[in-house]
């Protein structure tokens, strides 16, 4: 069907390999330490289990949340993510930023409202935020203890939708994984996939994305030429 630019009302991105050039790192690290299982890999290629356990931190509970909240464990699980996020930050001095997004972000700015969807935890989520002075930028940021279930259920982006005065139908969200494109399109928000971080097209194509771009910041060209400019 492709992108409905005109219902667009209200952004919603995800962080981690969106806004923050981060995935790549962590998935060197984790490869880094699998080499030595090379051998129980298809032709020995590492960095796929590597991608996916990046991906599976970095959407904490999305296996088997709904096991631990029957079982009254899903408190214990965020205090987990939430040292796993501070030490993760303390490992990390500074984030780094897709390239071009903070000109796309200002170029946003006033034009259409705009929210934080991560699956990351809320300190870490901040602390990039502020790091990039980005904060005042988005009316609202969503983290994993936001909402009682995280990406990819709906919530966190009905949340953010809401807290903008809008419906999810009128808001897009964006992210570089299935995970974030599967939220999206359960919330009812239409969905764009960016090549930039930890997906890539296949997938995120097969996932449902309306619209695959190379990177976050060539969005602000696809809205406006629509919105006139």
């Amino acid at each position: 069907m492709g992108l409905d630019v005109s219902r667009i009302r209200g952004l919603c991105f995800d962080v981690d390999g969106t806004l923050s050039d981060t995935d790549d790192v962590w998935v060197q690290q984790f490869e880094e330490r699998l080499r030595w299982m090379r051998f129980l890999f298809r032709k020995g290629e590492v960095r796929p289990a590597a991608r996916w356990l990046v991906m599976t931190l970095e959407t904490p509970g999305n296996v088997g949340y709904h096991v631990l909240d029957r079982l009254n464990l899903d408190a214990w699980m965020i205090r987990g993510m939430q040292r796993l996020g501070r030490l993760r930050a303390r490992r990390r001095k500074t984030f780094r930023m897709v390239p071009q997004v903070l000109e796309m972000l200002t170029a946003v700015r006033g034009r259409l409202p705009m929210s934080v969807v991560s699956a990351r935890d809320e300190e870490s989520t901040l602390a990039f935020l502020h790091q990039f002075d980005l904060r005042g930028l988005f009316h609202s940021v969503a983290t994993s203890q936001t909402c009682q279930y995280t990406k990819p259920f709906p919530d966190p982006v009905v949340w953010a939708a809401r807290q903008m005065g809008l419906e999810p139908q009128e808001c897009l969200m964006i992210g570089d994984t299935t995970v974030d494109i599967r939220a999206g399109k359960a919330a009812g928000a239409q969905t764009v996939g960016v090549l930039c971080g930890f997906g890539d097209e296949k997938e995120l194509r097969r996932a449902g994305a309306d619209l695959i771009l190379p990177s976050t910041a060539d969005l602000a060209q696809v809205l406006f030429s629509e919105h006139g400019g």
